[in-house]
């Protein structure tokens, strides 16, 4: 029989061909196992199945995990870790010296004389962690704490650092880390958002929304921008009695599901009824989250919040405040800025030019509304099941730009940290060399730190993905490691 039939393609001809057949049937059973196998043991990438109609109902992790919530504490502007968490003694003793082999021009130009730090420090608690006078209430806390000294970034321009940090690229356009969960994991609780952003009384950060943006995931899981100082605007109707409002709010529920169901397959509708439905839910227990003059009076104290002194501080404090709040009602994860937009210095932690004087004001504003909350959430238990994120886009330089007092952009090696739920306390993990310019040892790019997240979250980097143009999307691209040096 001739099998040079014109209707039928090469590669069936090939099929044709008993040989051939069996060895493409191999090799296809072989696929098969290997898929199976790698399903048995979770290894597979795969989209969480999302009901348009409930995009925040509570989602099963990867894996068991004890940190259910999140706080991220975003320092914008680029904390210098060489004033904070990362002690460099040899900065002392070369105090004014040129750094040998060191950069004649970095960011904003000509470098300077290596620079001692600018505030003392000191051992602390049961690990004699070496830490800055700088922040005394963070100090005392640091046998909580799980550093991580030797993270690099990709940029050292703030925005795309800030989009680094926050989405897995110095891009626009991709999801933020609070997306990412919030999409894998839904909410707790189904009367307020899932993702709530709080940005600095003194504005947004350097790449605003951003930060918080879901990128080309569903718009349902971006951050809600809101604070102590300006809940969420357009909540309420104005001029509009509260009655008359629930009576519309009815009549729209019985249309939009009259609707619905005249067309069960418009996914879109779905959502957007489920937004407005949400919208309609926040109008009763937002307002009731943000009264924080429903709080003790020893707790506001504590935080800060009563300080006639210093109006931002206090302002930076009930922001703490309502973190803790957030996390207590169940919302998913919490992003609290600390510092704005670029500002020379003035408004966030970008000291260019008189860090020190800038510093001793935003450590003022960050240090004991911070450490009370960490002792709060504490107190209360939550950080049982809630992690606790500190970080910045990158750090600083060890010596002063020249003719100026402060430090350029450093992106090779700085400090973040966590601690909470999961966490191992009292590490330390990483190290810089002598002067604090480049990460030597252990070194991690932020998709380790982010990876880190997740994984205490109970999700697997590699596996949580969303299909965008034809590509397997995921928040650490390609990379990632655990750092496992900080899992307890």
């Amino acid at each position: 029989m001739s099998n040079s039939n014109p209707q039928i393609s090469s590669n069936g001809r090939q099929l044709l061909n008993r040989r051939s057949f069996l060895n493409e049937s191999a090799t296809a059973l072989g696929s098969i196992a290997l898929l199976d196998l790698l399903a048995n043991d979770r290894l597979l990438a795969e989209q969480p199945a999302i009901n348009p109609a409930r995009p925040f109902a509570p989602r099963a992790s990867h894996y068991p995990a004890k940190a259910k919530k999140v706080i991220v504490i975003f320092c914008a502007g680029a904390v210098s870790q060489l004033e904070t968490w990362d002690y460099k003694p040899e900065l002392i003793k070369y105090d004014g010296k040129p750094l040998e082999g060191g950069p004649a021009v970095t960011f904003q130009g000509p470098a300077g004389d290596l620079a001692r730090p600018q505030y003392e420090f000191r051992q602390r608690g049961e690990t004699g962690k070496w830490v800055s006078e700088m922040i005394p209430h963070l100090a005392e806390l640091t046998d909580d704490i799980a550093f991580v000294h030797s993270l690099t970034s990709k940029s050292n321009t703030h925005g795309p650092a800030e989009n680094f940090l926050s989405t897995g690229t110095p891009l626009d356009g991709f999801p933020s880390l609070g997306s990412w969960v919030s999409y894998a994991l839904g909410s707790e609780n189904q009367n307020l958002p899932a993702y709530v952003a709080i940005p600095d009384p003194r504005g947004v950060p350097q790449n605003g929304s951003n930060n918080w943006g879901p990128g080309f995931l569903p718009a349902a899981f971006q951050g809600t921008p809101l604070s102590s100082k300006e809940p969420i605007r357009h909540l309420k109707p104005p001029k509009i009695s509260s009655e008359a409002d629930r009576e519309a709010r009815k009549l729209l529920q019985r249309m939009n599901e009259r609707h619905l169901d005249q067309h069960p397959g418009d996914s879109k509708l779905a959502a957007r009824i489920a937004s407005y439905e949400l919208a309609a839910r926040m109008q009763l227990s937002v307002p009731e989250i943000t009264d924080l003059d429903s709080e003790p009076a020893h707790i506001l104290k504590s935080y800060g919040a009563d300080d006639e002194s210093n109006p931002i501080r206090a302002a930076f404090a009930r922001n703490c405040i309502l973190a803790r709040r957030m996390i207590e009602s169940g919302v998913r994860f919490v992003q609290l800025f600390n510092g704005a937009y670029a500002s020379g210095g003035e408004l966030n932690w970008d000291g260019h030019s008189k860090l020190k004087e800038q510093y001793d004001k935003h450590a003022s504003i960050l240090d004991q509304p911070t450490a009370a909350l960490i002792r709060d959430m504490k107190e209360r238990g939550l950080l049982e099941d809630t992690l606790v994120v500190w970080c910045t886009e990158f750090g600083r330089m060890p010596f002063f730009q020249k003719g100026a007092k402060g430090r350029d952009h450093n992106p090779d090696g700085f400090t973040c940290w966590l601690a909470g739920a999961g966490v191992k306390p009292g590490v330390s993990h990483g190290v810089t060399d002598e002067f604090g310019q480049k990460a030597v040892q252990d070194i991690h790019p932020l998709y380790d730190f982010n990876a880190t997240i997740l994984h205490l979250l109970g999700l697997d980097h590699e596996r949580l993905t969303f299909e965008h143009n034809g590509i397997e999307r995921r928040l650490t691209n390609v990379e990632g490691h655990l750092i496992k040096e900080v899992l307890a």
